[in-house]
């Protein structure tokens, strides 16, 4: 029996918490949270021990899962693996880039299972493309939000625009050579909505844009590729894949048009969806990491990656407005 740790009990706590009551051969041994609303609200619902210090929880577990505000990911992070303690952490890995580095370097010398919960690698709509030939060398990104103070401690860079990023560099086998950006702090202190264009070596260029001040929700990545396109929304768990037709493509509907080339077949396809609970899935990689020994399928290392180019672009938008 795996024993874990919780440390952050705010909104997204409470999921986590709640998905790791359903996880075979795992068992909560009790939360840090300084909050006593939030502390109280744990309590009398899920009847788990509250730990007043983070040091005496992680005496007791095997791994931590670190859900509390980014300022504290590296104090953390840090202590659990000085401790010999797996961890997952939400995104962004961490508040600096000094910081990441720290970690890596930490984690590597450990030998233990680091995970970043990017958690649209889980969502069912991306998981539907497994198996699909995919080498996208334009992509569109639309992430929007309303507005929520709750996650304006960081900027709509890392707050939003991160899960894309980590997104399209698991998709793009290439380095980043180019980055322009631009942003506008509206509601907060830091940027609230941002457009973003990343360029790849190998050609590929990405253009994202990201708000948390918006009257409606959207989350969809648009891929195009030689003979194909493939859109991803996230937000509503579909997935649709339009390219010519191949000998070997099965489409659920096809119809021919006429170009300057000659006759086309365009094929309509909507990958199955399977309705699966991305948190949980997660949460569950990272058991099994442990478990099976194997690497965790977001690593520290894609961590920070994605958050590199997520600083590079707040550098952008810092130069641009100084």
């Amino acid at each position: 029996m795996l024993k874990i740790g919780i440390f952050g009990a705010g909104h997204l706590g409470k999921f986590h918490l709640n998905n790791w009551k359903e996880i075979n051969d795992a068992e909560i041994v009790g939360f840090f949270d300084p909050n006593d609303e939030n502390a109280k609200d744990i309590i009398d619902k899920y009847k788990i021990r509250r730990f007043t210090d983070p040091e005496s929880l992680m005496d007791e577990v095997d791994a931590v899962d670190i859900i509390a505000p980014t300022i504290h990911h590296f104090s953390l992070c840090e202590m659990a693996l000085k401790k010999g303690k797996h961890v997952f952490v939400e995104k962004p890995l961490a508040n600096s880039m000094d910081e990441a580095r720290e970690l890596i370097k930490l984690a590597k010398e450990s030998n233990l299972k680091f995970q970043v919960g990017h958690v649209e690698r889980f969502n069912p709509a991306y998981l539907a493309l497994k198996g699909y030939e995919l080498n996208p060398m334009f992509i569109e990104v639309h992430r929007i939000a309303e507005f929520n103070p709750r996650g304006t401690d960081v900027s709509v860079i890392l707050d939003l625009m991160i899960h894309d990023i980590d997104i399209i560099l698991n998709l793009v086998k290439s380095n980043v050579s180019y980055i322009s950006a631009n942003g506008v702090a509206v509601m907060s202190d830091t940027p609230d909505i941002a457009n973003v264009r990343i360029e790849f070596d190998n050609g590929c260029v990405a253009n994202l844009t990201s708000s948390r001040i918006s009257l409606k929700k959207m989350r969809k990545i648009r891929l195009f590729q030689k003979d194909a396109y493939i859109g991803i929304d996230f937000l509503e768990k579909k997935t649709e894949i339009i390219r010519l037709n191949q000998k070997d493509n099965k489409s659920d509907f096809s119809f021919e048009i006429d170009t300057n080339s000659g006759k086309k077949t365009i094929g309509i396809s909507n990958p199955p969806i399977e309705q699966t609970n991305a948190i949980k899935m997660e949460l569950e990689a990272f058991k099994n990491a442990i478990v099976h020994n194997t690497e965790t399928p977001v690593t520290i290392i894609d961590g920070f990656r994605a958050m590199e180019v997520a600083h590079q672009i707040l550098e952008k938008i810092n130069d641009r407005q100084n």
